[in-house]
């Protein structure tokens, strides 16, 4: 069993793998238009976001998760915690590599 301390190494070393991921994943347009900083902040908006989802649909074994809808809520809590004004649709493709990594994990 992994102590509390090797469990945020290993949370961390995901949330890089995953920013990492996601570079990559974007379009060469958007490639710059998104600070590492920002990727970190978006990976955890989204996390916490399927957190919710998950509270909100407990005990059921399939969740379908509406890209569309992640990357406006990301939007939203953005723009509320002054990290700046993002468009869904740009978001679309940080949601989509984040999925798409935690799916080349499983």
């Amino acid at each position: 069993m992994a102590t509390f301390e090797e469990d945020l190494i290993l949370d961390a070393e995901d949330d890089r793998l995953t920013v990492e991921y996601i570079k990559s994943y974007l379009p060469q347009e958007l490639k710059d238009r998104f600070t590492e900083e920002e990727l970190y902040y978006f990976i955890d908006v989204i996390g916490e976001y399927y957190v919710d989802l998950l509270e909100k649909h407990s005990g059921e074994e399939d969740i379908d998760i509406d890209v569309e809808a992640v990357a406006e809520y990301v939007a939203r809590q953005a723009k509320k915690d002054k990290m700046g004004d993002f468009s869904p649709e740009d978001l679309r493709w940080v949601v989509d590599g984040e999925l798409e990594y935690g799916e080349s994990q499983s």
